[in-house]
């Protein structure tokens, strides 16, 4: 679109912008949204909240509905403006980032129901780091969405950069669920869950940084050619079971 027209086609460019602006204010809200129920789903976790956990399964149906809504925006800018260069870029990548930010909010509202069985009997030191993986999963969430909606690519590749991180936490907590089932039998039920709890959030790390890929290429117009830092081995049937379907109870 020539962004130089006088007249009412300056009109239309000014309306086009706006719309743009729209998206990323969708984009924005939903990330927001999602890292909040991020924080409150381990907040449940911690504090066996059952009354918090239902807000975060709740809550997960507006993040629907955001997703929906930017799908919406983003059809009808690539029907109606036929967008090109770094234009079409924006509407590629908040059709992805919504994507990704779905389905953070589904990991999210699985967390806060797996919440709920732990009611009973479950080991308070091996609940201890889920609330420092969280926050460092929330705090990737956060930095993408700053990076996306400031264009700052040095702050997108640190974010991607942290996923392993993220995976050598998860190792370290899967370890350690792992000695409390061999040495209490009693914990094998509450720490089941955690295995799939962390696993969860390992998942909503590697979103985060599947958004840190598609700002990149947002402000670039290149995809990072790097081979991204995963330092996950863990048990592949464990990571298979819990990436099958993040509303599935085992």
């Amino acid at each position: 679109m020539d962004r130089t027209t006088p007249g009412n086609a300056h009109h239309i460019v000014a309306k086009y912008d706006e719309e743009l602006r729209e998206l990323s204010t969708l984009v924005l809200r939903m990330g927001g949204m999602a890292e909040s129920q991020l924080a409150s789903a381990i907040q449940a976790v911690v504090t066996r909240d059952g009354a918090l956990a239902d807000t975060v399964i709740a809550g997960d149906k507006r993040i629907d509905e955001l997703e929906i809504e930017i799908d919406t925006v983003c059809t009808r800018l690539l029907a109606l403006r036929q967008p090109m260069a770094v234009d079409l870029r924006a509407i590629i990548a908040a059709f992805k980032l919504g994507g990704d930010i779905e389905r953070i909010g589904d990991y999210a509202k699985n967390l806060a129901r797996r919440s709920k069985v732990l009611t009973e009997a479950k080991p308070q030191s091996a609940v201890a780091g889920m609330p420092r993986m969280g926050t460092l999963v929330q705090r990737m969430i956060k930095d993408v969405l700053d990076a996306y909606i400031e264009r700052d690519l040095e702050k997108a590749v640190d974010v991607w950069r942290r996923d392993g991180e993220v995976d050598l936490l998860h190792n370290s907590l899967m370890r350690e669920f792992l000695t409390y089932m061999m040495e209490d039998v009693r914990t094998i039920t509450p720490c089941t869950q955690l295995l799939f709890m962390a696993k969860n959030i390992e998942r909503i790390g590697d979103h985060a940084t599947n958004m840190a890929e598609n700002v990149y290429f947002l402000i670039t117009g290149e995809r990072l050619v790097e081979v991204r830092p995963k330092t996950d081995d863990t048990a592949a049937a464990i990571a298979a079971d819990a990436d099958m379907d993040p509303d599935a109870q085992p």
